[in-house]
């Protein structure tokens, strides 16, 4: 894909991809801002699912039948390009879920019902996704384990110190979110790998928020897992990936049975299969793995450092734009920060629900709400906020249509 500049996106010829961004609202071309929930899906993606279930639809791995075959190679292939994607050492280490939640749920049922007790400990942080701090605060309660959070400061910034504190040798499980879906924080998820691993416990990176949008390789930063979902970066609904290190997945027992997952069953017992179809129970999703490898690709054409450049350069405009007002507070690293590519804000006097449906009615399309991070909001005190979140479609003029339209719902509620 053509660029104007080797470091500068061609979003024009990027939009012709996404025909859902022509779509009007009263008389509006709609600005989506809402990409941390989930991104749009280009064409090629789009012409992939269509596709395979044109010329390749058939259950893998169950029959010998040409179409069965076909299915199975692209399946699999999927399987080593998402490897490819992250740095992951081949297919055996890259496991097809639903989502993240799913993902984080695999590893909480497989590794942490099993294997953690009354005297263990769980770290994560004040600022997780709930799909992480529910996940791993109902493994502790079943389990006996403590868990514990490492304090996140007024600018989104995580408390070093206090992770190194927390983290000790009674630790087993650090889990923690790559890049905040609130503050926009690009945690050291490296150097906090390094201190778990220090005390022989296993790290879980929420990737969520930034697989999909700057470099991500599991190996440098020595993540034990990683997971992130497909409809975030560019691909289908209902694909998730988690990666784990081979040797702890095959040392892992299972978290679902039935088909495919087996090697052998008898009437008394059975056996596991090979990774990764050993958590791969069931029909699995097929079509959806498949179109997250042509996501990959595409993203990968586009290149993943110009999309991180991108995105950080959106946010930076959008907090120059935000700081014009005086009754506008923004909450994570203030400007001139790397963070990712998302703004969360609240207008002083002004609900974000209400701001979200006002905006609506400028084709503005925006996220209100605690974001799944409930906690967090509670502790910044504030019951919602309202997010702009960003991607290799989003333009500078959209940020100023958001903030013209936010112009007149401050006035409209003063």
């Amino acid at each position: 894909m053509a660029t104007t500049e080797p470091d500068i996106l061609d979003v024009e010829r990027i939009r012709d991809d996404f025909p859902i961004l022509d779509r009007e609202f009263s008389g509006n071309r709609v600005a989506y801002l809402d990409n941390a929930a989930t991104t749009q899906t280009p064409e090629p993606v789009v012409e992939t699912i269509a596709g395979y279930y044109r010329t390749t639809n058939a259950n893998v791995h169950r029959g010998l039948h040409q179409l069965s075959q076909e299915a199975s190679v692209a399946y699999e292939e999927a399987h080593d390009r998402v490897a490819e994607f992250i740095g992951a050492d081949g297919r055996e280490e890259v496991v097809f879920t639903k989502n993240t939640t799913e993902s984080e749920n695999l590893v909480a049922y497989a590794y942490g019902l099993t294997e953690l007790g009354p005297g263990d400990e769980i770290v994560t942080t004040e600022m997780e996704h709930h799909s992480s701090l529910v996940t791993w605060q109902q493994i502790g309660k079943r389990t006996g384990a403590d868990v514990k959070y490492i304090r996140a400061d007024d600018e989104g910034h995580l408390d070093m110190d206090h992770a190194r504190e927390l983290i000790t040798d009674d630790t087993e499980m650090v889990s923690v979110v790559h890049v905040s879906n609130t503050f926009g924080t690009v945690n050291p998820v490296g150097t906090l790998a390094d201190i778990a691993h220090d005390h022989d416990a296993y790290i879980f990176v929420d990737g969520a928020q930034s697989v999909p949008n700057r470099p991500v390789d599991v190996t440098d930063i020595d993540a034990d897992f990683l997971a992130f979902s497909g409809h975030k970066m560019c691909g289908p609904t209902g694909i998730g990936v988690l990666y784990g290190k081979r040797h702890i997945l095959e040392e892992m027992e299972p978290f679902l049975y039935g088909g495919e997952m087996i090697k052998r069953v008898t009437y008394e017992d059975a056996t596991w299969n090979e990774l990764p179809w050993k958590y791969e129970a069931g029909t699995p999703v097929i079509c959806q793995g498949i179109a997250l490898a042509e996501a990959c690709d595409y993203l990968d054409d586009i290149g993943m450092e110009k999309i991180r450049r991108h995105e950080d350069e959106l946010a930076q405009y959008t907090l120059e734009r935000l700081g014009e007002f005086d009754d506008i507070e923004t909450f994570g690293p203030p400007a001139g920060e790397e963070r990712g590519g998302l703004v969360a804000f609240d207008i002083d006097g002004v609900h974000a629900h209400d701001l979200s449906e006002i905006l609506n009615d400028y084709a503005v399309a925006v996220r209100a709400g605690h974001h799944c991070t409930q906690p967090l909001h509670e502790k910044l005190g504030v019951a919602a906020t309202t997010r702009a979140s960003f991607y290799i479609y989003n333009t500078e003029d959209e940020i100023d249509r958001l903030v013209d339209a936010l112009d007149d719902a401050r006035a409209l509620f003063q």
